[in-house]
């Protein structure tokens, strides 16, 4: 069994789907579909009965959600440094605990208006180095976005 240990996890063990490999840098090891791997620990998170810790929920918003600090206080209604704090010390409120759970479940399983939401956020953090170009053709107006320094006035 391997002690998996991604983000802090201490709890999580793999009985299979993984190979240790030799590399120049000694040994490292390989998963098998990490992306099915890390929904299924952030699965199995938000099913446990005790609150979660500072590490578990960092994992499920930073692996699973591949949401930053900042862009889950905007989801949650707070700011990042709330988020930061709860991670850091394993204070997490327990109405954040059952909101993380309800968000990370419902975009996981597709439930639409969470998982638009959740991307929205995350474009919006794309966006910060980016312009939106609105352009008018024949009486509609098209966006597109564009690196700051190329955008043109």
């Amino acid at each position: 069994m391997y002690h998996y240990t991604d983000g802090g996890l201490r709890n999580v063990w793999l009985a299979n789907g993984y190979e240790i490999k030799k590399t120049p840098y000694g040994e490292g090891v390989a998963f098998h579909n990490l992306d099915g791997l890390t929904r299924s620990i952030c699965m199995a998170l938000t099913r446990k009965a005790s609150l979660l810790t500072g590490a578990e929920f960092r994992y499920i918003r930073s692996a699973g959600m591949l949401l930053s600090q900042p862009a889950l206080g905007k989801l949650m209604g707070i700011d990042g440094q709330s988020v930061a704090r709860w991670e850091k010390t394993s204070k997490v409120p327990r109405w954040a605990d059952k909101l993380m759970r309800l968000l990370y479940t419902a975009q996981a399983e597709g439930h639409e208006p969470i998982a638009r939401a959740v991307e929205r956020i995350k474009t919006v953090e794309r966006l910060v180095k980016q312009k939106i170009v609105v352009k008018e053709s024949r009486g509609q107006w098209r966006p597109s976005l564009q690196d700051d320094e190329v955008a043109t006035h």
